[in-house]
C-alpha cells in the first residue's frame, strides 16, 4: 500500500488523494505529511523486560570538543561484541548525558527491536553539551565531532561506519535533523521524538532534508507539538512517518515509540 496516498486515524483508513497540493487533515488547515497514526491508548511506556547485550560506557578524547566526552555503546542481546554491526547514533536531550542511556533503558528497547524482526545494528550515544548540538562558534564543535570522530571510533570498536543512522529527543532530535541537513545523503535514516526544533541554524538548511528518510514522533500535549507539526509541513515531500499521539514531553511518552523509532532505523541499516 503507498503510504503517500492513505492516512491511519484512531485505527480508521481514510483514503486521499497525493495531490499537488498535498494532503489536509480533516480541520482543512493542517498540510499532512505521509503518514500520520493516532495511538489514543498509552501502553505505559515501561521499559522492554528483555536482556541487555553488551554495554560499554567510556571516556574519550574529543579533539574537536576540546575534552573528553562519554562514549556509550550497546549491542544486541545475542550479537556478541558488535563485530561488523552497522551503526545507530544516539543524540541525548538537554537535561541528559551518555551516563543516563542505561537507566533510560536504551539496551532493552535495541534487543527489543531486534528480537522484533529488525536487522540488528548498535547503538552509539556521545556527550555533546547543552548548546543544541550547534557548539559555541569557537573550540566547541559537537557537529564535527558527530561527523569527524564518531565514524572513526566506530571502527575502532569494530563496528561499521559505512552504514549509519541517527536517533535523537527534544534537543537530540533538533541535533539529529541539524546533522542530517548540514551532510545530506550521509545518513540512512532520522528518527526523532519530540525534536525541539524552532530557530537555530536548522531554520536556515530544512530544505535539505529528504523526508524519505525521516521519521517524527510528538506527543500532543507536547508544548513542542505545533513547531514539530510545522517541521513535517515543511520538509520538502514530508517525513516518512510523522505520528501524533497524546502524550507530553516525558521518557514515559518516549518509552512507547522508541521501538517503532529504532525499528525504522535499523531497516534502514540493512
Amino acid at each position: 500500500m503507498d503510504r503517500r496516498r492513505f492516512l491511519i486515524v484512531s485505527g480508521g483508513v481514510l483514503a486521499a488523494g497525493a495531490t499537488g497540493g498535498g494532503l489536509l487533515a480533516a480541520t482543512g488547515d493542517l498540510p499532512m505529511p505521509r503518514q500520520i497514526r493516532a495511538r489514543l491508548n498509552d501502553p505505559g511506556g515501561t521499559i522492554p523486560a528483555v536482556p541487555a547485550g553488551q554495554v560499554e560506557l567510556e571516556p574519550v578524547r574529543s579533539e574537536a570538543r576540546g575534552r573528553d566526552v562519554g562514549v556509550f555503546t550497546a549491542v544486541p542481546a545475542g550479537h556478541g561484541d558488535g563485530a561488523g554491526l552497522p551503526v545507530c547514533l544516539v543524540l541525548h536531550g538537554a537535561s541528559a548525558t551518555t551516563a543516563d542511556f542505561a537507566r533510560f533503558g536504551l539496551p532493552e528497547f535495541l534487543t527489543a527491536t531486534v528480537e522484533s524482526g529488525v536487522p540488528p545494528f548498535v547503538l552509539v550515544g556521545v556527550d555533546g553539551g547543552r548548546t543544541r548540538w550547534e557548539g559555541d562558534g569557537q573550540s566547541d564543535d559537537p557537529q564535527r565531532m558527530l561527523r569527524e570522530e564518531v565514524p572513526m571510533w566506530c571502527a575502532e570498536r569494530g563496528f561499521d561506519p559505512s552504514r549509519i543512522a541517527v536517533h535523537g529527543w527534544s534537543m537530540g532530535g533538533y541535533g539529529s535533523l541539524l546533522l542530517a541537513a548540514s551532510n545530506p545523503g550521509w545518513l540512512r535514516a532520522v528518527a526523532v521524538l519530540s525534536p525541539a526544533v524552532g530557530g537555530g541554524r536548522l531554520a536556515e538548511l530544512d530544505t535539505e532534508l529528504d523526508g524519505e528518510r525521516i521519521a517524527v514522533w510528538c506527543g500532543t500535549d507536547d508544548a513542542l507539538y505545533g513547531a514539530v507539526q510545522n517541521l513535517a509541513a515543511d520538509i520538502p515531500g514530508g517525513p516518512a512517518i510523522a505520528e501524533f499521539a497524546p502524550g507530553g514531553h516525558t521518557r514515559s511518552y518516549w518509552n512507547t515509540v522508541t521501538v517503532d523509532a529504532l525499528s525504522f532505523v535499523g531497516r534502514s541499516l540493512m
